[in-house]
């Protein structure tokens, strides 16, 4: 209580502050007034940001403990409505450094599945890469130190997957491979700092005080400099002791002649033994890709009674 009312004093001492602009690596950035009043390294702070791995790591430890999750996955036609589901509870077993996995519960709809019980769709598919295991898994670990998500040895729908893996744990970052819009989704260089605003504050995220950084295009930008928007907004929450992710919301859009996407991404992050994880991953999207299926999907996944 004590804690919740410092936050409360201290948040609203600046709440009609003025922002300061300044510039770090010859970038500039919004800085709140709560941010620079209080002396806070803020250039130690935005390089640690740029170089977060902690959002990747809270999924790779997701590969050493147990968990259950209530999964809900809908795939949905051009009106918006249900053409095939899945709602289920799994169980994540990890014993003696190998992980399997129980169905405890399922309900399936519509043509989720095709004939042989495989996906029918490449949104679940993905989806079942994150959270679920199939088989007997052993030997991994949760080291992101020098593992780098790439699509060099990969082609074909494996390395449209792992480009779908690099924009979702590192969003932000260039990515090799799609053409017209690899070199736009690098935020942090150059040619981005004309298009994007950078902004640090402090906000209190369920009681406890957080860095907040947002990136989001610019409002005055012309026809062309809005074709090389991708990221229309991406916001993320850090634990000011530790700077690991607390939280992620990003909306990613764009068009071109051989496909288009609109997909917007909500995580949120809890604790468990000292590890970061996620507990809940809220996922909405429409994409086309040429030679495939539109889909349009959305998907909650709600992890929880993690173990050891």
């Amino acid at each position: 209580m004590r804690y919740s009312f410092f936050v409360f004093l201290f948040l609203s001492c600046y709440a009609h502050a003025q922002d300061t602009t300044v510039v770090v690596d010859k970038q500039p950035f919004t800085l709140a007034e709560v941010v620079v009043r209080n002396n806070f390294d803020y250039k130690r702070v935005l390089a640690i940001i740029k170089e977060d791995t902690t959002f990747y790591k809270a999924f790779r430890n997701l590969r050493i403990l147990g968990f259950s999750s209530y999964n809900d996955i809908r795939m949905l036609d051009k009106s918006g409505a249900v053409k095939a589901s899945l709602s289920s509870k799994t169980r994540q077993n990890h014993i003696d450094g190998c992980r399997t996995m129980d169905v405890l519960e399922e309900t399936v709809t519509g043509d989720f599945y095709d004939s042989k019980n495989k996906y029918n769709y490449l949104t679940p598919e993905l989806y079942a890469g994150l959270f679920f295991t199939k088989g007997k898994i052993c030997g991994e670990n949760n080291i992101v130190r020098g593992r780098n998500l790439s699509t060099s040895d990969k082609s074909g729908i494996e390395k449209h997957k792992e480009q779908l893996k690099i924009l979702f744990f590192n969003p932000g970052k260039k990515i090799p491979g799609i053409p017209f819009i690899g070199d736009k989704l690098d935020l942090y260089d150059a040619h981005a700092q004309k298009n994007y605003n950078y902004r640090l504050d402090i906000v209190e995220y369920h009681g406890i005080l957080a860095y907040v950084f947002s990136i989001v295009p610019k409002e005055d930008l012309s026809g062309l400099k809005k074709d090389n928007i991708v990221v229309d907004e991406m916001i993320t929450w850090f634990d000011m002791k530790t700077l690991e992710v607390l939280a992620r919301n990003y909306s990613l859009s764009y068009k071109a002649g051989v496909y288009d996407f609109d997909v917007n991404m909500e995580v949120e992050m809890t604790k468990f033994n000292g590890l970061t994880v996620p507990s809940v991953l809220r996922y909405k999207g429409n994409w086309n890709v040429i030679f495939k299926k539109r889909e349009r999907a959305i998907f909650t996944a709600t992890l929880f009674d993690f173990k050891k």
